[in-house]
């Protein structure tokens, strides 16, 4: 692992509405994440880890603080650049997978990487393929999320976020969705990408089976980073 980060944030403060309506849900969050890291995010409900996660996924944008990967300051990044940067670094797992029902599933997996393109190649395909191969979906290429069980989706979605081969993926709580033997199933897919490939995992949960089986666990407690095991 190297010493250098491939995500600095420091003093990331998030604050909704304004006024007396105004309310701060992250308290100057400073985090590292390093490549071939598998990491575990935990804290209750409220606490604030889909929020950070958008920060850090550059959806949402923090209010205060620093924020850095792969040397590009994302904090001060325009629209344009910051769906750029993720299109090309950053991957995504959520609960609720976010399959597109009309697509089968080597199309959804392609969809990330056709966005950025503009268009569907026999690149884009052949990759597709290789990763639905490598989750064991080989045989449901062609088949529709509605005709697969919620492993067999969450499945379809990991391979969905590594389609660019990005440096970081975000999951959030990626099994919390799942029966046990699915989630089992899902982290050893992950931890299998993270050792093979060197992604960073950054892992949202609340089931501590899966965080104990992260290298590295962050909690947050009231938008506040708490101490963490690892």
């Amino acid at each position: 692992m190297s010493d250098t980060p491939l995500v600095r944030a420091r003093g990331l403060v998030k604050r909704f509405g304004s006024g007396d309506a105004e309310s701060t849900v992250l308290h100057g969050i400073d985090v590292d994440l390093y490549r071939g890291e598998l990491v575990a995010l935990q804290g209750p409900s409220g606490s604030g880890k889909s929020t950070l996660l958008s920060i850090l996924g550059t959806l949402m944008r923090p209010s205060e603080g620093t924020h850095m990967m792969m040397d590009a300051d994302l904090a001060e990044a325009d629209d344009g650049e910051l769906t750029r940067f993720r299109n090309q670094n950053i991957g995504f797992v959520f609960q609720f997978h976010h399959l597109l029902p009309d697509l089968t599933a080597e199309e959804n997996v392609m969809m990330p990487a056709a966005a950025s393109a503009g268009r569907e190649t026999a690149a884009m395909r052949t990759r597709a393929a290789a990763l639905l191969d490598a989750v064991g979906l080989s045989d449901r290429r062609h088949y529709r999320p509605g005709a697969m069980s919620g492993g067999q989706r969450q499945r379809v979605a990991v391979a969905r976020a590594l389609i660019n081969a990005p440096a970081l993926v975000l999951a959030d709580e990626p099994t919390g969705n799942l029966d046990r033997e699915s989630a089992d199933n899902v982290m050893d897919l992950l931890g299998r990408f993270n050792l093979e490939t060197g992604t960073c995992f950054l892992i949202s949960t609340h089931d501590v089976k899966i965080a104990d089986r992260c290298s590295r666990q962050v909690g947050l407690l009231d938008g506040r980073v708490v101490e963490g095991k690892g």
